[in-house]
């Protein structure tokens, strides 16, 4: 041992950028898919003072085996997968490096938006088997139509933007958001439901808002609506999609995000033509993950200085 003090990396690497932000502390990896007893065991080998949270949950159990630990730093912006409650019984800070794969995931958003639209994975598959379908096939056209979107933290907003320069009506609900720019209209969540032509969900998950896109709400939806999750998929209750997918319902669903990830196989989702299925890398980018990493490092250090300063006061 180095006598240095440890984080420990709940995957397999961080950015070099974040690296040498971090150079002062000892950095361990738990792997690409650590569970609970791996990183259990990895805290009581090293007492780390910080955690990076990639893969995986981090729970009371992890918090426990690490009596030195001060802060758990997500490397993203969603904090679901870390038990914030226990946190706080302990003491233990928990950071997001907010924004920092907003452009990523929005991205990723708009192409799912536009692969339902404009049916790109059905035209791509008939054309490969020979298919000439230009007299048959017509797509959607997003100009005029409205989008809601559940969620207007900085990926949403970005989002909002792209769609306001496509032409598209901008609805939105988030009641934690203040001074939207005037292309947003914000609205209660039942009026999302009934007004929008496509939806796409950009908030985090919690306890309250699990399974909020669920068999009631999509009965309210306009026929023929197009549903995106590039954000977490708890916010869905699966089941009710699919069934909404098959009656049509909902036209097509472009998701990213998943209840249990990995994803099972099989799932209930393999097979369906409308919906357009992505192994949650929205936010997986050669830039996002430079920008998650030191977004990550930098809340680190500033609770562990922060920590440094009450014991010295």
């Amino acid at each position: 041992m180095s006598g240095r003090r440890t984080l420990i990396v709940t995957g397999a690497d961080l950015a070099p950028q974040a690296l040498e932000l971090l150079k002062d502390l000892d950095v361990v990896y738990a792997g690409k898919t650590p569970q609970e007893d791996d990183l259990v065991a990895l805290c009581r080998q090293h007492d780390p003072v910080a955690i990076i949270v990639r893969y995986g949950k981090v729970g009371a159990a992890v918090m426990d085996a690490a009596p030195s630990l001060r802060v758990i730093s997500k490397h993203g912006s969603g904090t679901d997968t870390i038990d914030k409650d226990a946190a706080k019984a302990r003491g233990i800070e928990v950071r997001a490096a907010v924004g920092a794969n907003a452009a990523a995931v929005a991205e990723q958003a708009l192409a799912l938006l536009l692969a339902c639209a404009k049916s790109v994975t059905h035209l791509n598959a008939r054309m490969h088997a020979g298919h000439w379908d230009k007299a048959t096939h017509k797509s959607v056209e997003l100009h005029g139509r409205t989008i809601g979107l559940v969620g207007l933290g900085a990926i949403g907003q970005r989002f909002a933007r792209m769609c306001d320069a496509m032409g598209m009506k901008v609805i939105g609900f988030d009641p934690f958001a203040a001074s939207l720019p005037a292309f947003i209209r914000p609205v209660d969540l039942a009026t999302i439901w009934r007004e929008s032509d496509a939806i796409s969900l950009h908030c985090p998950l919690t306890a309250e808002n699990r399974e909020m896109l669920n068999a009631p709400a999509l009965a309210v939806c306009k026929r023929g609506v197009i549903v995106v999750n590039t954000a977490r998929g708890g916010l869905v209750d699966e089941a009710a999609l699919l069934k909404a997918v098959r009656s049509g319902q909902v036209a097509c669903a472009g998701l990213d995000s998943f209840a249990v990830e990995p994803m099972t196989a099989p799932h209930r989702f393999h097979g369906e033509p409308n919906i357009i299925l992505s192994p949650h890398i929205g936010g997986v980018t050669g830039d996002a993950y430079v920008n998650m990493g030191v977004g990550a490092a930098r809340n680190v250090l500033a609770v562990l200085a922060q920590s440094a300063v009450a014991a010295h006061a």
